[in-house]
């Protein structure tokens, strides 16, 4: 192997090689810039910053799934009132409208950075945004990516949602970033969209614009000058992967006849139709997210239901898991979520807005029933951030009383632990891995030195994920795993050796995950899981898995 290998977290799976290419010159706040009448000055940001806000939505509109949802909310953010409030305090200080815009986004940043968790993820939202309309009011070209002439690999610090929505993966064959973490904006969209990606690869920055890299979303490994023979040999074992991938069939086994469901993750109707083209079993999750963000009231019964039937519609008989509400923390709802929580990503988020509305929770439950009066397939609901067992049977009874079936999904690590009283009351649980990870660790999963503690792969994660897939065996029901994790090949094989029965990921990776399980036996899966499980830190969890997995 060529001395010149940066080493961060694949988080893609695949093999890109081309030259680098970076994200150009982001807008330069002028300096000595005059005041302006405060008036004037919070007439024009305000014009500014929803011109941005109108761009983002219209994109917004033109993608799905993740895209969609990131999109409209860096969208929100920048309509933001608070936001608008510190530029204004600025301009009245007698600063210029550039330089208020850019102290009131520093200013957030501080609040954000401070509060970890998914509102640290903000962070870089919020510096697209600054950008955004710093352009828009100085007549600068707007941020964004290059168009290369040829195949090319995409390096950047980091990556704006707005920025990864729109890549082509035709011209950007992969994608490397400094920062990050295995369950970042940038992870979550270049999946969606296929791309090889890698993230928080240490001396990433040091590499020239057009230098030739290969990059291994596998491995994570970023390979600067790669040897032409070397590439080669990678770049044909990731066409035999996307082919195994391209001939699975389903239904998800292991290739001595263990059923396991392969579903995927949706947002929206365009996403459902997509995933349907490809034979995964269902929605696993089906995040309802989408008809809130963008509005500043909260849309009726019948407005929801008629999203939720275009879900249902484009699955046909397939089964879909629909989450309701995760509202809160990184995505904020006027009419919901509460103002100024000192910690959001610790506090009144997903199910505890329906706690504390029951109204809301009722509302897109019978919107949910309604819509599943004309679904061919089984309609299953989950709610997110489930902490204790009274607000699994909470949740439980109301979803019971509307002829469905009812879920919970498994983020908290006080839901983990008591799995087993929690499935007295609900009829299957899904584990989010991303938000379990990250509040199992205490750790801020945007923070590129920490990413090694939210990697999937954690001993300890694994650990508990093991003791709610018993909780599930001993209950007989099903426990599913629908957080990044899923869409890991090796991982998702490991997953099913600790007693998970079902996979969901994004659509693009889904198949590539049933042919992988389709190649191993349920004994090498449970091996791999253990060798796993004794594993110190994810590194060694993945070579000890992939000896058994070969």
């Amino acid at each position: 192997m060529p001395a010149s290998v940066l080493r961060g977290n694949g988080v893609v799976p695949g093999i890109g090689v081309g030259p680098v290419v970076r994200p150009m010159p982001r807008p330069v706040v002028p300096a000595d810039e005059p005041s302006i009448d405060p008036e004037d000055g919070a007439r024009r940001f305000g014009d500014a910053a929803n011109a941005v806000a109108d761009r983002l939505a219209e994109r917004a509109g033109r993608a799905t799934g993740a895209a969609a949802e990131v999109l409209l909310a860096t969208s929100a953010l920048a309509r933001d009132r608070g936001l608008a409030a510190l530029v204004q305090k600025r301009l009245a200080d007698g600063s210029g409208i550039c330089a208020s815009t850019a102290g009131a986004i520093e200013e957030l940043n501080d609040l954000f950075s401070a509060a970890g968790g998914v509102m640290a993820e903000r962070v870089t939202d919020l510096a697209d945004i600054r950008d955004r309309v710093v352009a828009e009011l100085t007549g600068q070209p707007e941020p964004g990516l290059p168009t290369p002439e040829v195949p090319s690999v995409l390096c950047a610090d980091d990556l704006a949602p707005a920025d990864t929505a729109g890549l082509d993966p035709v011209s950007i064959v992969a994608i490397a970033t400094s920062l990050g973490g295995p369950t970042s904006h940038t992870t979550i969209i270049a999946r969606q969209l296929g791309i090889p990606c890698v993230v928080g690869a240490e001396g990433l920055d040091d590499v020239a614009v057009g230098t030739s890299v290969l990059v291994d979303g596998l491995s994570g490994e970023v390979v600067i000058d790669p040897d032409a023979d070397m590439a080669r040999e990678r770049t044909e074992a990731a066409a035999h992967a996307r082919e195994a991938a391209a001939s699975w069939r389903g239904p998800g086994a292991t290739s001595d006849g263990h059923a396991v469901d392969i579903l995927a993750n949706v947002q929206d109707g365009v996403g459902a139709r997509k995933a349907a083209e490809t034979k995964v079993q269902g929605v696993g999750l089906f995040r309802t997210e989408l008809c809130f963000l963008d509005r500043d009231v909260e849309p009726t019964v019948e407005e929801q239901a008629e999203i939720y039937r275009e879900v249902f519609s484009a699955m046909g008989e397939r089964k879909v898991v629909i989450r309701t509400l995760d509202a809160g923390s990184d995505k904020p709802l006027g009419f919901a979520t509460i103002k100024d929580e000192p910690n959001p990503a610790l506090g009144v988020r997903g199910m505890r807005l329906g706690l504390r509305d029951e109204g809301l929770m009722d509302r897109q439950l019978d919107a949910i029933a309604l819509a599943a009066q004309d679904s061919a397939g089984p309609v299953w609901v989950m709610a997110p951030m489930v902490a204790t067992e009274g607000e699994a049977e909470w949740f439980g009874a109301r979803v019971r009383a509307r002829g469905l079936v009812p879920g919970v999904m498994i983020e908290v690590p006080s839901a983990a632990l008591l799995a087993d009283r929690i499935l007295r009351h609900v009829d299957f649980v899904s584990i989010g891995t991303n938000d379990l990870s990250q509040y199992a660790f205490a750790a801020d999963r945007m923070a590129a030195s920490l990413a090694h503690l939210t990697d999937p792969w954690q001993p300890a994660l694994l650990a508990l994920i093991q003791r709610v897939a018993q909780a599930g065996i001993d209950a007989g029901k099903p426990v599913g795993v629908c957080g990044e994790a899923a869409a890991d090949p090796h991982l998702g094989c490991v997953l099913v050796g600790l007693g998970v029965s079902s996979l969901s990921a994004a659509a693009s990776a889904a198949p590539l995950v049933g042919a992988t399980l389709a190649s191993q036996g349920l004994d090498a899966c449970q091996a791999a899981a253990s060798a796993a499980l004794d594993a110190k830190d994810p590194a060694t969890a993945r070579e000890a898995a992939a000896a058994f997995l070969a």
